[in-house]
């Protein structure tokens, strides 16, 4: 009897909705006197289901979210809660220790700090060096006890004082030294015998501004960087052009009534290559006045220009003539005709120009080695001769017949004493695609990235002071700076 009626009543709550079970349904928990829990469940009857009280509602639903909680600690995989308890003790203990490092090294960083305030602070306050400074055998001051020095820096500092003789000012000289891992005074056991600085007067003229002093050094092509624009060309006679500085200028003048040279490595020349008559010739004062449009003279050379060919050099211009194979020396400050003479076989007017055309028959560069002539000959049917030429008198000292056809080629420069070409005058990225050395005579192919932003490059020529390549492309003027090996 007492099973028929536990079946009915189980029956009965599985036949009531789900809510409604949960009404009639509790959990309850205790602590027997073994101190284990004892969890009770327990279902009401139909006369019990309408009592007030708390219910089971509130700890069905803590034990559940106790049972949510665990689940997320455990993680999908399962991981037993002494793992992750072990796996979070360690991440502890390894940030406590990267926390004692950080903290050891900001107390190094202070003493290092509050120690060259204290040196800064002293040579502030030690004003003119003393003549008779005897604080040492060398006049040695506040020279620091090895001690003071962290492990990480392993050398030994001293700073010596001297005064420069018949004047106010004083040098410090400042040396280090180190054995080994560990640091070593010059001055113990009597291996100090004498030291001496030496002051040499060097000429103010080789003080020069960065930008304007001459990078000593040759090598080989690398690299070859993005354009800069300096300038964009207003009319349509600017489409192509020339325009260069002068890598050597003269340092004295060649006209005998000015008394200073007239212009110098900063004053940048332009000439427009489109026209029949190409004589005029504009000088601005630096970059900033030519790249803002404002000459501070125009002159006019004696003969017409022939193209883009021109070159720039120790205070003169050399340019080719107009329908000829005359070469011109024009003296800038001197504003005259130095020099002429016919290039000996050389095409000229159309005969063996350059890919882009433009009469580009004899095309004149200077670099580290002197003064250049890029072009062809019958003889050499079309393929590129390089002609060393006296700067002065325009002779011819040596030649050399390369292995490229110069109507192949968009372009070339010389430097270092060795020929590279372009591969193309319109292509956004080309090459130059062969190289010459006149030192050994040899030629090869070469694939150095070159850009020609702006899609019709009619110029390129170098200037081994800056050590940039001066570009005419397509209206606008820019520089390139360029990489050379060791």
């Amino acid at each position: 009897m007492w099973l028929q009626v536990s079946f009915l009543c189980l029956a009965f709550l599985t036949l009531l909705p789900h809510g409604r079970a949960q009404e009639l349904a509790s959990l309850d928990r205790s602590v027997d006197a073994a101190g284990r829990c004892l969890y009770t469940f327990t279902a009401a009857g139909p006369e019990q289901s309408g009592c007030s009280g708390p219910g089971g509602q509130p700890q069905t639903d803590g034990v559940l979210a106790r049972l949510t909680l665990l689940e997320a600690l455990l993680g999908p995989g399962g991981v037993s809660l002494p793992d992750a308890y072990s796996r979070a003790v360690r991440e502890r203990d390894r940030l406590l220790g990267e926390k004692e490092t950080l903290t050891r090294r900001l107390g190094e960083l202070r003493d290092t700090v509050a120690e060259l305030s204290r040196e800064a602070e002293g040579l502030r306050r030690g004003g003119a060096c003393r003549q008779n400074d005897t604080s040492g055998p060398t006049g040695q001051e506040n020279t620091p006890a090895a001690g003071r020095h962290t492990p990480e820096q392993k050398l030994f500092n001293y700073v010596t004082k001297r005064a420069v003789p018949n004047t106010e000012k004083c040098f410090c000289l400042s040396f280090k030294m180190v054995k080994g891992n560990k640091c070593f005074d010059a001055f113990d056991n009597g291996t100090y015998q004498e030291m001496k600085a030496e002051v040499t007067e060097v000429a103010a003229s080789h003080f020069i501004p960065e930008g304007n002093r001459s990078l000593s050094g040759c090598g080989e092509l690398l690299a070859v960087g993005e354009p800069e624009l300096h300038r964009t060309a207003d009319g349509i006679t600017g489409k192509y052009g020339v325009w260069l500085q002068d890598p050597e200028p003269p340092e004295a003048p060649d006209a005998p009534e000015s008394p200073v040279p007239l212009y110098t490595n900063q004053t940048v020349w332009r000439i427009d290559a489109v026209g029949s008559d190409l004589r005029r010739l504009f000088a601005y004062e630096d970059l900033d006045q030519f790249s803002r449009g404002f000459p501070m003279k125009v002159l006019l050379l004696p003969e017409p220009l022939e193209s883009t060919g021109a070159a720039l050099y120790r205070g003169s211009l050399y340019y080719q003539r107009r329908r000829s194979r005359t070469l011109i020396r024009y003296r800038l400050a001197a504003e005259s005709l130095a020099a002429r003479r016919d290039l000996p076989g050389a095409g000229f007017h159309g005969q063996h120009p350059y890919s882009w055309g433009g009469y580009t028959d004899i095309d004149l560069a200077a670099d580290e080695r002197g003064l250049w002539a890029i072009y062809s000959t019958a003889e050499a049917k079309g393929a590129i001769v390089i002609s060393r030429l006296d700067p002065e008198s325009l002779e011819v000292r040596r030649s050399w017949e390369t292995g490229v056809r110069k109507s192949a080629v968009a372009n070339a420069f010389m430097l270092c004493g060795r020929l590279y070409t372009l591969a193309s005058y319109t292509a956004p990225n080309t090459t130059l695609n062969y190289v010459f050395d006149t030192a050994s005579g040899a030629g090869r192919t070469a694939a150095v990235p070159f850009a020609n932003k702006y899609g019709y490059n009619s110029m390129v020529d170098y200037n081994h002071a800056r050590r940039k390549l001066y570009a005419w492309d397509n209206f606008h003027m820019v520089t390139y700076d360029v990489t050379l090996s060791s």
